[in-house]
């Protein structure tokens, strides 16, 4: 198979390289600027995965890799070197209050047709499920019972990357700044050292990074870079059988062992290269510790422990990935916009750009194509996290 030239090596672009190298034969060059990721989405992750979104198309994705994660000390092992995940699967559970009642009943219709295991508790069953959770103000709840939990996604791309460079993909480090074209195609990536790297298909997957790369291309990717912070909280409360918990604010929590997570949406304004060392501490104070004590009273008795803040890859059109073909273009294409949830798709979304790539058909995938967006058709996820 041809040269296939990927931009950007953080989990969507080394999911894409391990399948062409893999299952295709492809020689595959990845350019990643920073083999450290120390601001890549990929490394700060809370790499969750879930079923209960508004679009079909998120299901089938997030459904087909939860079965890849199942098994991927087998699909990604190198040697005798079986990669762990640690994945855990005790459900999403989105809660609701009058306000936001007839919205869980209307997406639980649809995700129950497309077959996602889910069920819709009232205040008594939440309470009897859940007696840490206050449920006074709510009228519904939404549990996932099966196929919805949490990972390790830091290392689900170190083996991605790992089985890409084992079946022969190689990853060099520079900063890809333009491309060189004829007509319909593009034949060299131009870098940042003066050097081109010259193929026969190229893949933008350079996740809050991606628009510029677009731009060279005299495309417009409306992907941008914003902030969302993650509080690592200590606690002597105990909450059994705890899911990721969406509070009608907005807000979430889950355990991690002895500790809980939390956070909130993603930071209003575009941030792009902001740095990340910037938390918001005053949001966990005014805003999340009093949510997080109403809605389970044993969290009063809290401290943060540590934070981190890392960077969604946000989909202004319509909060959806963009994974396809480029419009224009035979021979470019694009993994970027996933909106928070990249992590969890990277399996699905790199096997069917690798099909794609390699001529055969990508299902999965169509619904996220970018010719959307010349189209004006936005597929819009209201269930973004």
């Amino acid at each position: 198979m041809s040269e296939v030239i990927v931009i950007g090596g953080g989990v969507m672009g080394a999911a894409t390289a391990c399948f062409l190298a893999r299952d295709h034969g492809a020689r595959v060059t990845v350019v990643e600027r920073d083999p450290s990721y120390a601001r890549a989405s990929s490394s700060l992750s809370l790499s969750s995965i879930r079923q209960q979104f508004s679009q079909p198309a998120n299901i089938a994705l997030s459904r087909w890799s939860l079965g890849f994660l199942r098994r991927a000390a087998e699909e990604l092992a190198v040697a005798a070197d079986r990669p762990a995940l640690g994945l855990v699967e005790p459900g999403y559970l989105y809660l609701a209050t009058d306000a936001g009642a007839a919205t869980l009943r209307e997406l639980q219709a649809m995700q129950q047709a497309d077959g996602v295991d889910v069920a819709l508790l009232d205040p008594a069953q939440l309470a009897a499920r859940f007696p840490w959770l206050a449920v006074d103000d709510l009228a519904l709840g939404s549990l996932g019972l099966s196929g919805e939990g949490w990972f390790d996604g830091p290392a689900l791309h170190r083996a991605f990357r790992r089985k890409a460079i084992a079946c022969g993909a190689r990853f060099v480090t520079t900063e890809a700044v333009g491309f060189e074209t004829s007509a319909d195609r593009v034949t060299a990536l131009r870098c940042s050292d003066g050097s081109r790297v010259a193929g026969d298909a190229f893949v933008i997957a350079a996740g809050a990074w991606s628009a510029p790369l677009g731009r060279a291309l005299g495309l417009t990717l409306p992907v941008h870079a914003k902030k969302r912070d993650v509080f690592v909280l200590e606690t002597p409360a105990m909450l059994p059988h705890c899911p990721l918990v969406i509070d009608p604010s907005g807000f979430w929590f889950r355990p991690e062992g002895s500790l809980i997570l939390a956070g909130g949406p993603p930071r209003g304004e575009d941030v792009d290269d902001a740095p990340l060392h910037d938390i918001d501490l005053g949001l966990f104070d005014e805003q999340l510790w009093p949510v997080l004590a109403a809605r389970v009273p044993a969290l009063e008795a809290l401290r943060v422990r540590s934070a981190w803040a890392g960077y969604y890859e946000m989909n202004s059109f319509d909060h959806n990935g963009l994974a396809g073909r480029l419009p224009g273009y035979a021979n470019a294409f694009t993994a970027c916009g996933f909106s928070g949830h990249g992590m969890q798709q990277s399996p699905a979304v790199g096997h069917s750009m690798a099909r794609l790539i390699a001529g055969l058909d990508a299902p999965l995938i169509e619904a996220l194509s970018p010719q959307r967006l010349v189209d004006g058709r936005p597929l819009r996820e209201a269930n973004v996290i």
